[in-house]
């Protein structure tokens, strides 16, 4: 079964909603970016979970990542859809590249 935090939507099969972390307005060495500058987010917190992908056998293949993750994904994977006023990207578990710790 899917697992969400009380999202209106519910991912199928492998994958995964995100919900995007704004970049940085100051670079490390303290200069402001204009809004034009910064790139789209390319990290987020995974807010809904699939079941996972069916293999050969007909079974489940549970997806690496939890709802609460902050993750790092593909520039232009996925799609993006609006829920509730709010922007989400909806992945599959090959567009996350990695998982940062905590």
């Amino acid at each position: 079964m899917a697992k969400s935090e009380g999202l209106k939507i519910r991912p199928l099969d492998d994958r995964i909603v995100v919900e995007g972390v704004e970049a940085e307005a100051q670079t490390a060495g303290g200069i402001y970016l204009p809004d034009n500058a910064k790139q789209k987010p390319q990290q987020g917190i995974v807010k809904a979970v699939g079941p996972g992908k069916l293999n050969d056998k007909g079974e489940r293949t549970p997806v690496s990542v939890k709802v609460g993750d902050k993750v790092l994904y593909t520039r232009y994977g996925g799609n993006e859809v609006e829920v509730d006023g709010v922007e989400y990207k909806i992945l599959r578990e090959a567009d996350i590249l990695a998982k940062f710790a905590n």
